[in-house]
């Protein structure tokens, strides 16, 4: 009998770029790195595993704005010519360092990898990476969670409450759309949750989501075992609390495993590295350096100004040693919460970024790979459970209301509303009560109006991402983020008065379809007050 179960669980989530108007858009590049560096080096850990005979346990969200992009023709035969843009610079690497013996391995490495990427992407999904993670979950290895439409930030939509059933309506049924089945959990955006909201996901047949650990911990009443069982709100619906010991051990950069010394340097990459003439047709048209994604230094140390060179094995056995460090670790912790909680097993809810496994922590797919095999082959202590599972198995939860929180800086949403982007929630507010006017307005309706009202919908959804906020924030793309904002906001509010106006320009409708394509089974009426 074991004694706790653990539960790994990744959030897979890029803002949806797509711009059919340029030939070479660096913000494409995005998903470009994930396919590369994360989704299909995770499909590739659970396919060894499976080979292997590990009955494995992984919880997944894929957001609707991914698995639209994953899906989508356009982009993956972008990522094709990237993909194969990549080998032939790796092709270039591997006569470049022949005779740097402490590079040459790692240009090995790279070349071999893209190699098995481009034939995965290719042969074995046929360009439908979305089918990979369907096929884990229809396995039963894999349960995949849905997230809001648009990764909208639910608690600043308070306002207007159909503007939050429309963010989990339209996730649920483009699940359905790509998995054949109804989701049963979903990844509230930025962990946050607003009192009140699981009603919303009681309504759609939702039966988990997951919080940080103060949601739990300042639920009413006080949970009696802390974040270490769910509790049931009054909709019914259950919350998962996050385990921070866990969660610090492997997102730390400073703490925890990602900062070792032997694992891969990020910032150093080829694309700024070396001569300009020679990386110029793998970067950006314009001459903008970028990441390739080929890299050849360590972390080696924070106070070292020289980085030494990259050693892979070196890498991997410090990833299998992490990985034995982590199941020790939570062994330890479930037998100390085991004498405390009496006979409640503890579940250790352990959430992370996808992308933090392989795109910022290269060995990060590696170190899941072995951590998943450790402790399905290994621990007499632990189990791997998704949340679905434990559901079945506990039936005793107790009732509490969870509190408003977030994973964001401090807890609240704070991240997602202060000076820097404060500006876009008004122009938001008022597109939402434009939409819930418009979807009450036209109760029925068909043909070119039908088209402008949905893709009306469409903008909305989009200018509600809370990516464009997040980015505002932290200072990365700012001027990209501020320009989707606006770009959104605008393209709503024409179509808002060209369907109030009865003027509707149909070729500019038929150019935002094409370009805006995400939710092809839109219903506008979705946002009815009634």
């Amino acid at each position: 009998m074991k004694l706790g179960s653990i539960c790994l669980v990744l959030h897979a989530h890029l803002p949806f770029v797509r711009h059919p108007e340029h030939e070479d858009m660096m913000e494409e590049r995005w998903l470009f790195e994930a396919i590369t560096e994360t989704y299909i080096p995770l499909l590739d850990a659970f396919e060894q595993l499976h080979r292997a005979g590990v009955d494995f346990r992984i919880t997944m969200s894929l957001t609707p704005p991914l698995t639209t992009m994953l899906s989508d023709p356009l982009l993956q035969e972008r990522y094709a010519r990237h993909l194969g843009q990549l080998i032939e610079l790796a092709e270039k690497e591997l006569d470049r360092t022949r005779h740097e013996p402490e590079f040459q391995r790692t240009a090995q490495m790279y070349y071999h990898k893209f190699q098995g990427v481009r034939h995965l992407f290719e042969h074995e999904y046929q360009r439908h990476i979305v089918r990979g993670f369907r096929r884990f979950q229809d396995l039963g290895k894999l349960e995949v969670m849905t997230c809001c439409a648009t990764h909208g930030y639910l608690p600043l939509m308070e306002l207007y409450r159909p503007a939050v059933r429309a963010q989990i309506e339209v996730a649920v049924r483009d699940y359905e759309r790509q998995f054949g089945r109804s989701p049963r959990g979903i990844w509230l955006s930025e962990c946050a949750y607003n009192p009140g909201d699981d009603a919303v996901l009681a309504d759609y047949g939702l039966r988990y989501f997951f919080t940080d650990a103060h949601g739990i911990l300042h639920a009413q009443p006080r949970p009696k075992y802390g974040v270490f069982a769910p509790i049931r709100c009054p909709s019914g619906v259950c919350a998962f609390g996050r385990d921070l010991e866990s969660s610090k051990q492997v997102w730390s950069a400073e703490e925890g495993y990602p900062g070792d010394p032997d694992y891969r340097e990020f910032y150093r990459d080829i694309g700024f590295d070396l001569d300009l003439d020679y990386v110029r047709p793998y970067i950006h048209e314009s001459g903008i350096r970028l990441n390739t994604g080929i890299k050849y230094h360590r972390i080696t140390g924070r106070q070292s100004v020289e980085k030494a060179a990259y050693d892979p094995q070196q890498a991997l056995d410090r990833a299998a040693t992490h990985a034995g460090h982590f199941l020790w670790c939570r062994e330890k912790q479930v037998e100390h919460l085991h004498s405390l909680m009496g006979s409640r097993n503890p579940i250790i809810v352990s959430p992370y970024d996808a992308e933090l496994f392989g795109h910022w922590w290269y060995e990060g797919p590696d170190f899941l790979r072995l951590l998943l095999a450790k402790v399905a082959c290994d621990s007499t202590t632990l189990d791997l459970v998704t949340p679905s599972e434990y559901l079945e198995r506990e039936s005793c939860i107790q009732p509490a209301s969870p509190s408003a929180s977030s994973w964001g800086h401090k807890g609240y949403h704070e991240v997602w509303l202060e000076g820097s982007n404060d500006w876009i929630y008004r122009h938001l507010h008022k597109a939402a009560e434009r939409m819930i006017e418009l979807a009450d307005r036209y109760p029925q309706t068909e043909g070119t109006l039908r088209r402008a009202l949905n893709q009306a919908a469409r903008e909305l959804l989009l200018a509600q991402s809370s990516d464009w906020a997040f980015i505002m924030k932290t200072g990365t793309t700012v001027p990209y983020a501020v320009k989707r904002t606006k770009d959104h906001c605008h393209r709503f509010t024409r179509l808002y008065e060209e369907i109030s106006g009865n003027r509707i320009d149909e070729s500019w409708l038929q150019d935002l379809e094409s370009r805006d394509n995400i939710f092809p089974e839109i219903d506008y009426r979705v946002y009815c007050s009634r």
